[in-house]
């Protein structure tokens, strides 16, 4: 049940959008898992990945469980409304995605294995939802921090299009933007699944493969 009652899905006018706030929400210093920072700095050669595949508490755990993955951080982006809090994002009035960053070692794997496992753990042709969770939130999204991350984006979109319509799924409804800002979540959700190893996890893909090597890495 959302803040308002209700999980809206379609996108809020700016006009109708919640204002937020100037303060941040904190954030912890280390990850709950990695030991990493959460926030940065992050050491030198590192890259930065955002991703929007339903509720991110499942979500983060698929990254930080991938070989080559530095940190993780759960946020909210791509809405409206400054800092927002959990419960105003629930709402549907910020416009914002449930989000995880991905910072990674591209000595030690590459973007368009991150591509894969986002594409492999949700379902990319519903909307605004992901199984039984409704709402702008749970949007599918690219938020791509280079031309390069751009253009393997775009390539793994339309390659995988081509999988999960020959296994007879609809047209993918991933966005597919320039990376806006991320405001991290309360520090709860932040590792939501190693605090807490049987809460709950609405990640679930649609068991068709997505081919690798199809953009630029």
């Amino acid at each position: 049940m959302g803040f308002f009652g209700t999980r809206k899905t379609t996108m809020p006018s700016p006009e109708r959008a919640l204002p937020g706030r100037d303060e941040k929400i904190p954030v912890p210093e280390r990850h709950f898992v990695l030991d990493a920072p959460l926030a940065p700095p992050y050491p030198e050669g590192m890259e930065i990945a955002l991703f929007g595949l339903g509720c991110f508490w499942g979500a983060e755990r698929k990254f930080w469980q991938a070989e080559g993955v530095y940190s993780t951080a759960v946020g909210y982006a791509a809405g409206l409304t400054p800092n927002p809090s959990y419960q105003e994002v629930c709402s549907g009035y910020t416009g914002h995605n449930e989000v995880v960053q991905v910072v990674f070692d591209p000595a030690k794997t590459d973007y368009e294995a991150l591509l894969k496992i986002f594409w492999e753990s949700h379902d990319p042709t519903q909307g605004m939802r992901q199984g039984n969770d409704h709402g702008t939130q749970y949007r599918s999204g690219i938020y791509t921090t280079s031309g390069a991350q751009r253009a393997a984006a775009e390539a793994s979109r339309d390659a995988y299009q081509q999988q999960l319509t020959a296994a007879g799924y609809g047209e993918i409804t991933t966005e597919i933007l320039d990376a806006p800002e991320l405001y991290y979540a309360e520090e709860y959700h932040q590792q939501y699944l190693a605090k807490n190893p049987g809460g709950y996890c609405g990640i679930g893909g649609t068991g068709v493969s997505c081919p690798v090597g199809v953009g630029v890495g």
